[in-house]
């Protein structure tokens, strides 16, 4: 009990003392091989919200999209020979929590989501699915 309260008291320290140097998660990003269609699926199959919609140079575009409410956007980049194209279609380091898997993975099914992993029971305790997006991309479900 002594250790733990230490630990209590030298985080309080720390918060007392120290402000938080980073807040937040802004972006994270996932390849496409067309932002249109990249569009399409994230609002109208996964019904995530368009968040921004820029000029990015030639032929590239800011294309933001998240969950709504979610402070985190994913920024859909448009893949090219030069940058990303060999990225398409593998896992996209993103993990998305629903408030209710099965009715979540229900739902996305009935919009045409490809799942490729069925909601199922995790030895650490959760439930998990997987998903693929329109080109591939797959990203995990989880709910704790």
């Amino acid at each position: 009990c002594a250790r733990n309260d230490t630990l209590v008291s030298r985080a309080t320290v720390y918060e007392r003392d120290h402000h938080a140097m980073i807040a937040n998660i802004a972006v994270v990003g996932v390849f496409a091989s067309d932002q249109d269609k990249a569009l399409d699926f994230y609002t109208n199959r996964l019904g995530f919200e368009l968040r921004a919609d820029q000029p990015m140079g030639p032929g590239q575009r800011w294309l933001e999209v998240a969950p709504p409410g979610a402070a985190t956007r994913i920024v859909l980049y448009l893949a090219t020979e030069e940058w990303g194209a060999d990225r398409l279609g593998q896992f996209a380091n993103i993990v998305l929590e629903p408030d209710d898997i099965d009715a979540t993975c229900a739902e996305l099914s009935a919009r045409g989501v490809d799942f490729t992993e069925t909601p199922n029971d995790q030895p650490w305790g959760g439930r998990q699915a997987q998903f693929k997006d329109q080109d591939g991309n797959v990203f995990v479900l989880v709910q704790r």
